[in-house]
């Protein structure tokens, strides 16, 4: 009971402490304030305190205070988490759909049907968001997949196959000299999903893992081969490392995300070229990396007045004239129906290849169990690539960790 107590006594404290913090300085938080959570880059920012400051210069808008409070993913989920069993949570958040599943079980966030019109909305942006036949996210985008980038200055085509892959790497290696010819973050699970999907897999059986398969143990043995055997990408690299190769040139190709985009557009310009993963020779499958995008929930905690202001700036958010705007600057495809074929968008190259992958990407599917495969898969994939545990038994103790945590979460 000690223990109980003493646990019950910090999480009081904590959540004194967060709600302390999230008054905004000089007054208090009325209805005419809004405190908006995002997990952007930083070179986002001016774009979305641009469009805060648009919604506060239209009529009837004049008192409107908006207060956009910045976080990294994983702190995030867990601070609105917290805020939310504290009572005082943001208004809004704007963040991939990955957490909305655990958030809405939880009741951290509203149900949005019938408070927005979402015929308006691409049918693919919703599935990530809709859960038992409730929608509990606006979305902004429709994106957040990866694909493959390359440097045009080192690589003039994209290979459309792994074979075509090789066989250009084989020719970097001799010709520019380059140690490695690609880039990605090996121990992230979120990177094995295309090649996973090119294998015939997927790591959600329903709501049951399926991480201890045929295609999981293809996909992560093909993994291996890329490291150990060919040795096309770095060992021990992780996000950062990724991104600091590509940049400085040293390596050709890298698979990244559609947020990154706009920073390497800034640093590349018509030398960054976008297309899709290569087919996978061995199978014959494009490989479909998870998409969702960027989405706006709102707190369960909203009523009224200030309900009704959320509602406004995120109608405002996502109107077309916005939609279009964070296509051309930030290169995301927009959530709108029917928006990612006009031909404006069509003709810029780095947002068709963008919108070539998501073509055949797989929506990211609401459901919480994802969050057990990504922290049992990030545990147990860095384990394999490291070789610090066979691919066979690694796969079985991800599978029996996952459904442990599984029912952790359901209890």
């Amino acid at each position: 009971m000690g223990k109980k107590i003493i646990l019950q006594f910090c999480l009081a404290l904590v959540a004194f402490s967060l709600a302390a913090c999230l008054r905004p300085p000089g007054g208090k938080i009325d209805s005419n304030t809004l405190v908006v959570w995002e997990q952007e880059d930083g070179f986002i920012a001016p774009f979305l305190d641009s469009i805060f400051n648009n919604f506060k210069k239209l009529p009837g808008n004049e008192k409107v205070r908006i207060q956009r409070v910045h976080y990294h993913m994983e702190d995030l989920r867990q601070q609105f988490q917290t805020a939310s069993i504290a009572g005082s949570p943001p208004d809004m958040i704007i963040t991939p759909p990955d957490v909305a599943g655990v958030f809405a079980v939880s009741g951290f966030i509203l149900p949005l049907n019938g408070l927005f019109d979402f015929s308006r909305y691409d049918e693919q942006a919703l599935v990530p968001v809709t859960m038992d036949g409730k929608i509990w996210g606006v979305p902004s985008s429709m994106g957040n997949h990866l694909m493959l980038l390359y440097n045009k200055r080192l690589v003039k085509n994209i290979p459309q196959s792994t074979d075509e892959l090789f066989k250009s790497c084989a020719e970097l290696s001799r010709d520019k000299n380059l140690s490695y010819c690609m880039a990605y973050d090996m121990n992230e699970p979120f990177w094995l999903i295309p090649w996973l999907t090119a294998y015939g897999g997927w790591p959600l059986d329903g709501k049951k893992p399926a991480l201890n398969t045929p295609a999981m143990l293809a996909a992560v043995k093909f993994y291996l081969n890329l490291r150990y055997e060919r040795k096309l990408v770095p060992m021990e690299c992780d996000y950062n490392c990724m991104d600091s190769l590509f940049k400085e040139e040293k390596v050709a190709f890298i698979i990244n995300g559609d947020w990154s985009l706009a920073d390497y557009k800034s640093r590349f310009g018509e030398n960054l070229g976008v297309g899709r993963i290569p087919k996978l020779s061995e199978t014959g499958r494009w490989p479909s990396p998870m998409f969702g995008g960027k989405d706006i929930m709102l707190s369960s905690k909203l009523r009224g007045e200030k309900l009704e202001l959320a509602k406004r700036l995120t109608v405002f958010f996502t109107n077309d004239e916005n939609q279009l705007r964070q296509a051309r600057e930030l290169y995301r495809i927009p959530a709108i129906k029917g928006m990612k074929n006009s031909p404006e968008l069509r003709k810029d190259p780095l947002l068709r290849g963008s919108i070539e992958q998501q073509e055949v990407a797989t929506p990211m599917p609401m459901a919480t169990e994802l969050r057990a495969f990504w922290d049992s898969g990030r545990h147990y994939l860095g384990m394999i690539t490291q070789r610090k545990t066979t691919p066979e038994d690694g796969l079985k103790r991800m599978q029996a960790d996952c459904e442990a945590k599984i029912q952790e979460m359901m209890r």
